[in-house]
């Protein structure tokens, strides 16, 4: 069942970023079509449009990195917090002054 529901949210995260990232550059066409002869604007266009699709595609994917290293952690512990006080060294001495 958990499996399941990351498939769908794998699937429908990446759907939603390639939609998105196909509005925006369509959008991007449009607004070059339309302004043919500005040089200036059509830069500001395709900065913007290049902005948005690079933010947007490197959010979806770092999100989903993160997910899936969490996930693998609880995985590989069993889902146990880290034990305290099973330190192979001690700890520092302190200093007097």
């Amino acid at each position: 069942m958990d499996t399941d529901v990351e498939k769908y949210r794998a699937r429908y995260g990446l759907l939603a970023v390639i939609v998105s990232n196909l509005a925006i550059a369509g959008v991007a066409v449009f607004g070059v079509w339309r302004f043919d002869g500005d040089k200036s604007v059509i830069v500001g266009i395709l900065t913007a449009a290049f902005t948005a699709v690079s933010s947007m595609t490197t959010a979806y994917l770092g999100i989903k990195a993160v997910s899936n290293t969490a996930k693998s952690f609880a995985l590989r512990d069993g889902g146990r917090p880290p034990q305290q006080g099973t330190a192979a060294t001690p700890p520092p001495a302190q200093r007097t002054p």
